[in-house]
């Protein structure tokens, strides 16, 4: 099941005096995160804020409304922070990661499953899926067109050709 209000990031510190505070953002890039007006601090979106933001290197700078002060903004730091998915329309193709985690890895070819996607690492050239069986050991495969051939969160489930040496010890 798709969440609602999904974590993307957590506030760091303070900025300034006038009650700023840093956010390290856990999504693509801090521009990402600037888009959104509404930030919550829980994941039932009962609590939110609204917040005008900026990126600053690899962080959000973000003025809170109702937080004039450092104090104030000090008592923020530590608080994970929530968007709502329906404050954004993602393009073809784009998954929230948090959408990805728990899916079924599934071949596209014999329908054998090897497990769950654990975890998405970023390597620069492109997404590599942490994918774990039931015994509890981890696989490595490379987000590329010819290893990922669907992504279904809908369902729950990702269908791949692994590339040899994969999931054996084979060249």
């Amino acid at each position: 099941m798709k969440k609602q209000f999904l974590e993307t990031g957590r506030i760091v510190g303070t900025h300034g005096i006038k009650g700023e505070v840093r956010i390290e953002p856990w999504c693509d890039s801090p521009q990402f995160l600037c888009a959104f007006k509404k930030l919550y601090l829980d994941e039932k979106g009962e609590t939110f804020f609204e917040v005008k933001s900026r990126p600053h290197k690899n962080i959000v700078l973000a003025k809170i409304k109702g937080v004039e002060t450092i104090d104030q903004a000090e008592r923020l730091r530590g608080k994970i922070v929530y968007i709502n998915r329906d404050d954004i329309t993602l393009g073809e193709g784009v998954e929230f990661v948090q959408d990805l985690i728990g899916a079924r890895v599934i071949d596209a070819d014999n329908d054998k499953e090897y497990g769950t996607l654990t975890d998405v690492l970023r390597t620069g050239a492109n997404d590599v899926y942490e994918i774990t069986d039931a015994d509890g050991k981890k696989y490595l495969a490379p987000v590329i067109d010819d290893v990922i051939i669907e992504k279904n969160t809908d369902e729950g489930y990702v269908l791949i050709r692994p590339m040899k040496g994969i999931f054996d010890d084979e060249d």
